[in-house]
């Protein structure tokens, strides 16, 4: 959108969230926000809508303001107004609104009435969109005047001179503002689909349609979003790429912006021509202008969009933001394969599919071994019947007993802060004192709580210490806000080049405790790091504070080298030293809920399981005519239930033979000359989207590491481990490759043993 001096504070718009439909600032309406935008747009069209209703006379008075001279003698006037623009013109609403055709042209001596001969048989219809055009080139005039911008003042001056010649040659605009539409694929909006597909479609209907809601609303957004002028991009981001961005942003205004009110020019949606580039070009800014809006405006929201855009619009945005930033992920790549649980989610697009490997695949073929390979891991459940179990499972007409709408008392630590937060009742932010910016009041103030609370809940603590180091710009604090005030936080300084976080404080206001804002605060600062790649904590615990680290997953064993935080990390006397390592794969704050969830879904299961074997089957009637023993297999029913016989099997039961002979076969497959690709886990730079595959990873030192802590119970844990590494290699890799050769072997030579052990039939 044109940037005047009437509105050079503005540097980018940002309309109301949700707001539908709203259009740029028309040159001359007076800056950048919605309202002004809808206005100037509707004005210029109510201007085009009267004079296409004025008499023909009219119409070629206006139009012969803008055509060539067609008098006789060869007059080389091409129009009334065939200098360029002057220096100040006068303003639009002080320029006469008729021409009378006897007037003379101020470019030669012909009357005005001679521009317009070649018009006087054109249709009405040409006329007016002439008329249109004609319109278009006076406002694009006042933008090239207005406009302070260097960039933005040459691409307007560029679409004046187009759409003035279109008048004069009565031809149809054709930008070329370097390439034609689209610029990249995936576009936006696809790459947002795909994401929608890629991360929600195991969700029900009903709060998958919640998820489709937000990227429709974030499109939107996008769409009539004011890009920065690559003047103002390279004060705010010298390092960024100004020449690629400078490309786009004349490509936008030339595509996107200005037909919006210049309609006499092809208009493309933003997210329908621009892909990831431009994105991750505008995102940070877009997702922080956004959320601060909304919070803002929160109170004027209405109720039925308050849950919507304060609480899951957030998480939405945080979740794409690690896709559009990173650098393998699967929704970017053209060929995008679609879950199988969920199914296309319609936003405008239809659906694509991903390739690996260079394999090409067709939609409907399956993925080599899928169907007979995957049937051979033991406990493998398929993906139907689990989809089936998650319907029961989050419909509350399908749920029996109480725990339907209240908390139930098996419910996690976090549950109650966690609804409380999805309510918009708690907020969590993580603040900090600044050097080099001008205080925030309100961050001071919450600063001056947080110091308060945790003056109060740490009495042993010197409140001098404390006020130092919470206002230390170096320090940093997760604070919890309730009504606007402080009831809690964790300060922590992060140590980037260490790869650790040192908490520092940690509390939460007496009269508030015991209601999981805790376990919620450490699962948001655990997420927080994990967005800043710092996977490692580590904190000096008080004798009262070592139960509640221990529940939040930190322990006395350090997997910091002692080298990396020696020095570094404040000591306390009389203090625990306890760590906690994070695993960037899990949603800490979701992960109750999620674990519940696979409860709900195991315990399920078993009873469907009970179901299909509750059969009653006749007593045994052998015994009463003096048979002394049978085998076990000719008992009615039994091998209904799953059970087959073992052979050997029977010496296993002791867990230290078990252990003994499951350990022995173990290291008999690590000796093997073809177990070198399974030796550990995958590395992602070694197999781009190798994660987004293989949804059970599994390798030899993580079975070497699950045997050592006593998990393998039962023979079939441990033969499913180790299926699953011969099945995952041949489902990511081509039945041509090495490794596809080395599973097939390494799998034949490892059920080799397990017979010889006797823990299957031979």
């Amino acid at each position: 959108v044109s940037r005047m001096s009437g509105s050079a504070g503005i540097q980018q718009g940002s309309p109301a969230i949700g707001a539908a439909g709203s259009a740029p600032a028309a040159p001359g309406a007076g800056g950048t926000e919605g309202s002004g935008a809808t206005v100037g747009s509707a004005r210029i069209a109510v201007k085009k809508a009267q004079l296409r209703s004025s008499p023909r006379p009219k119409k070629l008075e206006k139009l012969g303001v803008y055509s060539s001279c067609k008098a006789e003698g060869a007059c080389k006037c091409n129009s009334w107004k065939s200098q360029n623009p002057p220096p100040t013109p006068p303003r639009t609403d002080q320029q006469p609104n008729t021409f009378n055709l006897q007037d003379p042209c101020r470019s030669c001596s012909h009357t005005l009435g001679d521009h317009v001969t070649h018009l006087e048989n054109v249709s009405e219809e040409e006329m007016n969109r002439l008329l249109g055009i004609a319109l278009d080139v006076e406002y694009l005039n006042t933008c090239v005047h207005k406009e302070e911008d260097a960039d933005t003042k040459q691409v307007y001056f560029s679409l004046f001179k187009l759409l003035r010649k279109c008048i004069l040659q009565m031809g149809r605009p054709v930008v070329e503002a370097q390439e034609s539409p689209p610029f990249e694929k995936p576009s936006i909006e696809q790459g947002v689909n795909n994401f929608v597909q890629y991360k929600f479609s195991h969700l029900p209907s009903k709060e998958r349609q919640t998820i489709v809601e937000l990227a429709k609303m974030f499109l939107n957004q996008i769409n009539y979003w004011q890009l920065e002028t690559p003047s103002q991009r390279r004060q705010r981001a010298p390092a960024d790429d100004a020449a690629g961005y400078k490309v786009n942003y004349t490509r936008w205004l030339c595509y996107c912006n200005v037909p919006q009110f210049c309609d006499s020019l092809p208009r493309y949606e933003t997210t329908q021509i621009f892909g990831r580039t431009l994105l991750r070009s505008v995102f940070t800014v877009m997702r922080k202008q956004l959320l601060e809006q909304a919070r803002q405006e929160k109170d004027k929201l209405p109720p039925e969009k308050r849950t919507l855009i304060l609480t899951h619009f957030p998480k939405f945005l945080s979740m794409l933001e690690e896709e559009v930033y990173s650098h393998s992920s699967p929704i970017w790549s053209e060929e995008f394969l679609a879950g199988s649980s969920g199914g296309p989610i319609p936003i405008h697009t239809g659906k694509t599919h991903l390739t690996f490997s260079g394999q090409k695949r067709k939609p409907s073929e399956p993925l080599p071994h899928e169907e007979t390979k995957k049937l051979r891991i033991v406990g493998d459940i398929p993906m139907e019947l689990i989809n089936e179990v998650m319907a029961t499972i989050t419909d509350p007409a399908s749920m029996l007993g109480p725990e339907t709408s209240l908390l139930s008392a098996h419910s996690a630590r976090d549950e109650a802060a966690r609804l409380e937060e999805r309510r918009g009742v708690i907020e969590f932010h993580v603040i900090g004192n600044s050097l080099n910016q001008k205080p925030n009041k309100r961050i001071l103030m919450w600063l001056v709580g947080l110091q308060n609370v945790f003056s109060h809940q740490l009495p042993r603590m010197p409140k001098e210490y404390i006020t130092r180091l919470v206002f230390d710009p170096k320090h940093k604090t997760l604070s919890l806000i309730k009504d606007g005030r402080v009831i809690g936080g964790i300060c922590f300084r992060m140590f980037p080049s260490q790869s650790f976080t040192e908490i520092v404080f940690c509390a939460v206001t007496s009269n508030e405790q015991v209601k999981g804002y805790g376990t919620h605060l450490m699962n948001h600062l655990k997420e927080y790091h994990i967005k800043h790649d710092i996977l490692n904590f580590l904190t000096y615990a008080d004798e009262y504070a070592i139960g509640y680290f221990k529940k939040q997953g930190f322990s006395k064993d350090i997997k910091v080298p002692k080298a990396k935080y020696l020095g570094y990390i404040k000591d306390y006397e009389g203090a625990t030293l306890m760590g906690c390592e994070l695993n960037p794969s899990i949603p800490y704050t979701e992960f109750s809920v999620i674990i519940k969830k696979q409860k709900e879904i195991i315990k399920k299961l078993i009873e469907r399981k009970q179901a299909q074997i509750r059969k009653v089957y006749p007593g045994l009637s052998c015994f009463k005519e003096g048979v002394r023993q049978i085998p076990i297999e000719s008992i009615p029913g039994i091998r209904e239930t799953g059970w087959k016989p073992v052979g050997k099997g029977k010496e296993l039961k002791d867990p230290d033979q078990l252990y003994s002979t499951l350990k022995t076969i173990l290291q008999h497959v690590k000796s093997h000359q073809n177990a070198w690709p399974f030796m550990e886990p995958v590395k992602k730079t070694e197999a781009p989207g190798y994660y987004q595959v293989i949804r059970f990873p599994m390798d030899l030192k993580t079975m070497s590491e699950r045997l050592k802590s006593r998990y393998y119970t039962t023979r079939k844990l441990f033969m499913a481990d180790m299926q699953r590494i011969f099945t995952n290699c041949r489902e990511y890799n081509p039945p041509e490759s090495e490794y596809y050769k080395c599973a097939n072997l390494l799998e034949k030579f490892f059920y080799t043993k397990i017979k010889e052990a006797g823990l299957i039939e031979k």
